[in-house]
């Protein structure tokens, strides 16, 4: 089985803390991170370090924004955003806001990528990793964490 470590659904791109559904800088999942692996980032978002991360759920159940989750550690291919306004609202919110467009569900080949509530999910037991989602994303929502297909956040 794979092993299972914490992102965090937000890239920090929101303008004037417009965006409801990002993180609020509260630093709650750091102070219960027993490894010490999640930290707020330059951008006041918090951040976690794949190399620390133990997978054990702390900081998912501390998060009040409810935007951090575990994932698989081999799938490089995740949505970095959290925002379910739909487009012109969550346009005005974040620079790199999903938009709900549907291009993702459009261009996966495997059917993983799906859009619901105006925001994009990828399903990780179908995601082929092949990044078509990540490279065609008009707003940069979705990432490659490897760096290969988009620039690492």
């Amino acid at each position: 089985m794979e092993k299972k470590i914490a992102l965090v659904a937000c890239n920090g791109g929101c303008r004037n803390d417009s965006c409801g559904y990002g993180c609020i800088s509260c630093g709650a999942c750091v102070n219960v991170c027993p490894a010490e692996a999640v930290a707020i980032n330059n951008s006041g978002v918090a951040e976690v370090d794949e190399s620390l991360c133990l997978g054990c759920g702390a900081c998912v159940d501390a998060c009040p924004q409810e935007i951090i989750r575990l994932h698989e550690a081999g799938s490089p291919i995740v949505v970095k955003c959290s925002n379910r306004d739909p487009g012109k609202a969550a346009r005005t919110a974040c620079e790199v806001s999903c938009i709900g467009c549907g291009i993702c569900e459009k261009v996966c080949p495997s059917g993983a990528a799906e859009v619901t509530e105006n925001l994009s999910a990828i399903d990780e037991e179908l995601c082929l990793s092949c990044g078509m989602c990540a490279v065609k994303c008009p707003r940069h929502a979705i990432y490659d964490l490897r760096g290969v297909l988009t620039a690492r956040s």
